[in-house]
C-alpha cells in the first residue's frame, strides 16, 4: 500500500555527510536541519557509495538500485571500443539496468528528470509521462548544449598598449593587468575552464586522456587555462550618447575578439570612478547594462558567434575592481549560454515555459585557481545563480505542471570545492586555509538555502529525499602518479607496464602510447586493462600519416600471470613521504564483482587509492575519510509521508536502497535490475 503519493529527490552532488552534521551542528545549516528534524537518517547522515566515487556511475546506482557490474556504467569515461579510445558516460542508452523514474511514469505518475547525470539522457521511457531535462554533463542545465564561449577576465588599463584577446593567457590566479609586445606568440590552447573543457569532449570518441596527475584530470581541474581580453583605456570620444566630459573608455572584447563592446569608466556622486556602462556601439543612445563596482549582473542579452552564425546569448558578469582614478578595470565575463537551445528538453515546450516564467538557463562557471576572488567573488556567485534558477524552475514546475515525482540534481558544491579541497588544510600561497574555510562554509550556506526553497513542500504531501553521489577528500599526502579520471601513467610508467612513444629527433617522450610496447594501461579512475592479443586493436599513423592497424602483445594465455604481478607490484609500492603503501586493494576482474564493479564493462584489474592519497574524489573507497573534516561518501536524509519522524537508523544505507525504498513507499514494483532493499527501519508502520 503507498505511504507517499509524491516523492521529490533533492540530488546535490558532493554533499558530504561529515561536513554537513557539523554545519547543522554550527547552526549555518538551519533549513537542512529541519529535513532532517522532519524525518529520518543515520546520525552520521552518511550512505555508502558504490563504487568508483564518481558522478555517472553514482548517480545511476541511486536511479537503478544496481550496482555498476550491473548497470554497466563503471566509470566517468567509457571505453570507446577499445582501450586507447574514450567517451564520456552520460548517455543512458549505454545504461544495462531499469531506472526508477520508468517506473515511476509506468505506474502513471507524472515524472520530472531535472539535469540528473546519470543515465537520463537521452529519455528511457517512451511514456508520455517522463519528462526529462538534460543530464548529458555535470555542471548545470544546457552547459553540454547552450554554452558557447567559455568564461573569461577583461584586464583594461592605461599602460595597456592594444586592445587583444588571448586564449588560454590565464594559467594561475596571477592575471597580469598590463600587456605589451603581443602578436604571434599568443597561447593556441582554447581555455574557458573545465565547463568548455568537458563541451569540447561531447563527441563521438577521442583518444586515451593521458594525464599528468598535477597538471590534468582532477589534479589540475583547478588550473585549466582560461582566457583574457587586454584593453587600453583611454579618454572617450566621438560618442553618441551624452556622456560626461571626464568619461574614459575601452573594449570588451566576446566571442574570441569577434564581437567588441566599446564601454566607459564612470564616475559616481563622489566623484570617483565607480562604475562601467556597456554599450553595443558608439553610436548606441543608451548602454545594454551598467554595472557598479564589485556588482553581480545576471542574464544579459546579447550577440555571439557560433561558427558561422550570430545568435542572442546570456551571460553575466561582475566588476572586480575599478581604479578611483578610472587607469584600471577589471572584470570576469561567464560562459555565454545560446537562449534558443532546447535540444536537451523534453517534451521541448518545457523549455520556453521555463523561459516565460522563470528566466533562461544560468550559465556555470569552473573558473578558480585556487584563488579566493576568483572562487568567491566570481565562481560561487555564478552558482548562486544557477541555485536560483534551478530552486525556481523546480518549484514552478512541482507547483503548477502537476509533476508527482522528481528526480533533481545540484552541482555546485562539486565543482566549487575542485577549486581548492586539496589545499584547504595549508592554505596556497595566495590564500590562507582559513579562507578556504570561509569558502567551503558558504558553499554549504548556499547549499542549504537552496534546499531551504523546497522545504514547504513538506506541508504540501511531499516526500522529499536529500542525496548525494559522493564527497571530496583533502587528501594528507597528496598525489601519487595512479587514480585519476583519465589514463595516469606515471607509476605504470615507473613499473614498465605503460611505454609511450619517443620522438626520434628530439628523444622526448610523447603523449601517445607505443602500443608495440605497452603490456597494460591504468585507465578510468580505477581500472587496469591489459593490451591483448586479438581482443585490443589500435591505430597507428607513421611520419607520412598512413594509418596501420596492429594487434595487442599480451597473449591471453599469459593473462592471469600478468594480472598478479602487476597487483603484487601494486602493493609493494610505498611512498617515500610516509612509508605506506599507496593501494588500498587491487582485485582481478572477475573478483571485483564483490565489490560491484568487474563484468564486461570494467577494467582487467581494479584497485583503490588508499586512504591520504587519492585525488578529490573517484579512486578511492566510498568510506575514505580526509583532512578538516572532509568524506568521500555520499549523504542521505528523508522526510515526508512515509517516513518516520525525528528518527535515527543503525542500519547502513547504501546506494542501492535509495531507488526501491521510493517504490515501496509509493506502492509499486521496484526496477528490474534492482540489487537494493528498501530501508525499512526508516518507513512508517
Amino acid at each position: 500500500m503507498a505511504k507517499a503519493s509524491k516523492v521529490a529527490v533533492l540530488g546535490v552532488d558532493a554533499m558530504d555527510p561529515r561536513l554537513t552534521r557539523k554545519y547543522i551542528d554550527m547552526g549555518i545549516m538551519p533549513n537542512t536541519k529541519k529535513i532532517l528534524e522532519a524525518g529520518a537518517a543515520r546520525e552520521d547522515l552518511v550512505l555508502l557509495g558504490a563504487l568508483p566515487t564518481v558522478t555517472p556511475p553514482q548517480w545511476t546506482t541511486l536511479a537503478t538500485g544496481a550496482y555498476p557490474s550491473t548497470h554497466g556504467i563503471t566509470a566517468f569515461y567509457r571505453q570507446g571500443g577499445d582501450i586507447d579510445m574514450v567517451n564520456l558516460n552520460f548517455d543512458s542508452t549505454k545504461c544495462h539496468a531499469e531506472q526508477m523514474w520508468n517506473v515511476t511514469a509506468e505506474a502513471g505518475k507524472k515524472t520530472l528528470v531535472w539535469h540528473w547525470p546519470g543515465s537520463a539522457w537521452p529519455p528511457s521511457s517512451d511514456s508520455p509521462n517522463l519528462h526529462v531535462v538534460d543530464g548529458t554533463s555535470p555542471g548545470g542545465v544546457n552547459m553540454s548544449s547552450a554554452q558557447v564561449d567559455g568564461e573569461f577576465i577583461v584586464m583594461a588599463s592605461e599602460k595597456n598598449e592594444t586592445i587583444e584577446y588571448r586564449s588560454g593567457a590565464m594559467t594561475d590566479a596571477k592575471v597580469p593587468c598590463v600587456v605589451t609586445g603581443l602578436g604571434d606568440d599568443k597561447p593556441k590552447q582554447k581555455g574557458g575552464g573545465m565547463a568548455s573543457l568537458m563541451q569540447r569532449k561531447m563527441e563521438d570518441g577521442f583518444r586515451l586522456y593521458i594525464v599528468n596527475p598535477y597538471k590534468d584530470g582532477q589534479g589540475g581541474s583547478n588550473a585549466i587555462p582560461a582566457d583574457i581580453a587586454f584593453s587600453s583605456i583611454k579618454p572617450a570620444e566621438k560618442w553618441a550618447a551624452d556622456i560626461p566630459a571626464d568619461a574614459k573608455e575601452f573594449v570588451i572584447l566576446l566571442s574570441g575578439g569577434l564581437i567588441r563592446r566599446p564601454a566607459l569608466v564612470l564616475k559616481g556622486a563622489e566623484g570617483k570612478y565607480d562604475h562601467v556602462a556597456i554599450y553595443k556601439n558608439k553610436k548606441a543612445a543608451e548602454p545594454m547594462v551598467t554595472i557598479q563596482n564589485r556588482e553581480y549582473v545576471r542574464d544579459i542579452v546579447d550577440d555571439c558567434v557560433k561558427g558561422d552564425d550570430m545568435i542572442q546569448a546570456t551571460r553575466d558578469m561582475r566588476v572586480l575592481e575599478i581604479a578611483e582614478d578610472g587607469s584600471k578595470v577589471k572584470m570576469w565575463v561567464s560562459a555565454s549560454m545560446n537562449i534558443a537551445a532546447d535540444m536537451m528538453w523534453s517534451p521541448k515546450s518545457l523549455y520556453q515555459e521555463i523561459v516565460d516564467n522563470v528566466g533562461y538557463p544560468s550559465p556555470c562557471s569552473t573558473l578558480g585557481f585556487g584563488d579566493f576572488e576568483l572562487i568567491y567573488d566570481c565562481m560561487h556567485q555564478c552558482w548562486e545563480h544557477v541555485a536560483d534558477f534551478q530552486a525556481d524552475s523546480l518549484n514552478y514546475l512541482m507547483e503548477n505542471d502537476g509533476y508527482e515525482v522528481v528526480f533533481s540534481h545540484f552541482h555546485a558544491p562539486d565543482l566549487q570545492k575542485h577549486m581548492f579541497i586539496r589545499d584547504l588544510a595549508k592554505g596556497t600561497e595566495n590564500t590562507t586555509a582559513e579562507q578556504y574555510e570561509f569558502i567551503m562554509q558558504e558553499i554549504y550556506r548556499q547549499t542549504d538555502r537552496y534546499l531551504g526553497k523546497f522545504v514547504h513542500f513538506l506541508d504540501e504531501g511531499w516526500t522529499l529525499m536529500v542525496v548525494s553521489d559522493h564527497a571530496q577528500v583533502c587528501p594528507k599526502y597528496g598525489l601519487r602518479g595512479l587514480g585519476d579520471t583519465g589514463c595516469n601513467i606515471q607509476i605504470m610508467e615507473e613499473l614498465g607496464y605503460t611505454v609511450r612513444e619517443v620522438n626520434p629527433e628530439t628523444g622526448k617522450k610523447k603523449r601517445r602510447m607505443d602500443w608495440t610496447k605497452t603490456r597494460a594501461v591504468a585507465n578510468r579512475e580505477m581500472h587496469i586493462y591489459l593490451n591483448l592479443k586479438g581482443r585490443n586493436q589500435h591505430e597507428v599513423k607513421d611520419a607520412d600519416g598512413n594509418v596501420t592497424i596492429i594487434d595487442g602483445i599480451v597473449d591471453p594465455a599469459d593473462q592471469y600471470e600478468l594480472e598478479e604481478q602487476i597487483i603484487t607490484d601494486l602493493y609493494n609500492i610505498k611512498d617515500k613521504e610516509s612509508g605506506k603503501r599507496i593501494i588500498a586493494w587491487a582485485l582481478r576482474n572477475k573478483d571485483a564483482i564483490a565489490l560491484g564493479l568487474g563484468g564486461p564493462d570494467s577494467g582487467d584489474i581494479i584497485y583503490c587509492m588508499a586512504e591520504g592519497y587519492e585525488h578529490d574524489h573517484d579512486d578511492s573507497m566510498a568510506t575514505a575519510l580526509g583532512e578538516c573534516d572532509t568524506s568521500a561518501g555520499p549523504i542521505f536524509m528523508a522526510a515526508g509521508p512515509g517516513i518516520k519522524k525525528g528518527f535515527y537508523t543503525d542500519r547502513m544505507i547504501r546506494q542501492v536502497d535509495v531507488a526501491p525504498t521510493i517504490a515501496t513507499i509509493m506502492g509499486m514494483r521496484v526496477p528490474a535490475q534492482c540489487e537494493g532493499a528498501p530501508i525499512y527501519q526508516i518507513i512508517e508502520d
